[in-house]
């Protein structure tokens, strides 16, 4: 079976970082080490860790430039075959989920699964698609919360990009799949729950989310965006004329299909 490297990653957090360690430490199967990265928190996080420690193979706090800063820093010292992030406030659904998991990494470069979205106590399902495309991968990824990746795909093409605030997940995810055809796999079940309140899920991150995709886009892949800017402009012609009622009364008497 593969050796799994499980690293959270905090920042005063202490509520969340309760959560996210007693799920992990609860699992029925334990066949993975556990690195906790805190940021030098100041709220009690630190004690709780210090509290844990017997249970980590390696934790450490202090101050960070960054999510993604933070993130390298678990990479680096991670000695599994496969590494999961899953930071503070996120959990599994129950005990049996990391076995679970376990028994379906057969080799791919990356595994991924569906999710659970919770905002306010409600519950939605993330479908990750089992076929991946540009253009899904354009605007979307399949979250980090239920991913793993093999250690040595960030030896082969770097790290998490840390000038990026927001997408250098993404970034590194769609540059696997399209430049260098990662092998994945998907699995169609849910064993991680995704709690909405962190940087990237706040309304007034979207704009500089869709600044940061847009550059990497443009910069790595200018010949398919060519290609996706002229489908979304036709698509964008095509919901113009749906909502037309010159268009809707020509459906409507039969001389034209609906589209």
């Amino acid at each position: 079976m593969q050796k799994l490297s499980i690293i959270t990653v905090n920042y005063n957090n202490k509520f969340g970082l309760q959560r996210t360690l007693d799920s992990v430490l609860s699992q029925a199967w334990q066949g993975f080490e556990y690195i906790v990265i805190d940021g030098g928190s100041t709220d009690g996080s630190k004690e709780l860790i210090e509290s844990n420690k017997k249970h980590l193979s390696f934790w450490v706090s202090e101050p960070d430039n960054g999510i993604y800063n933070a993130m390298n820093k678990g990479i680096n010292v991670a000695k599994g075959d496969y590494l999961f992030f899953l930071n503070s406030g996120d959990d599994f659904i129950d005990s049996t989920s990391l076995e679970k998991i376990a028994s379906c990494l057969t080799g791919e470069d990356i595994v991924y699964f569906n999710i659970n979205q919770i905002k306010e106590e409600v519950v939605k399902v993330k479908q990750t698609p089992a076929l991946l495309s540009f253009a899904y991968l354009h605007h979307d990824l399949p979250p980090h919360q239920s991913t793993f990746i093999k250690k040595q795909l960030f030896d082969k093409f770097g790290y998490y990009d840390e000038d990026l605030k927001i997408v250098s997940d993404w970034k590194f995810i769609i540059i696997a799949f399209i430049k260098h055809n990662a092998t994945y796999k998907y699995v169609d079940d849910v064993f991680t729950n995704f709690y909405y309140g962190g940087i990237s899920t706040n309304e007034d991150s979207m704009i500089l989310m869709k600044k940061e995709r847009e550059i990497i886009l443009n910069k790595e892949f200018p010949i398919l965006m060519n290609d996706l800017k002229y489908k979304f402009k036709l698509e964008r012609i095509i919901r113009v004329l749906r909502k037309s009622k010159k268009i809707q009364l020509l459906i409507k008497l039969g001389l034209i299909n609906k589209f």
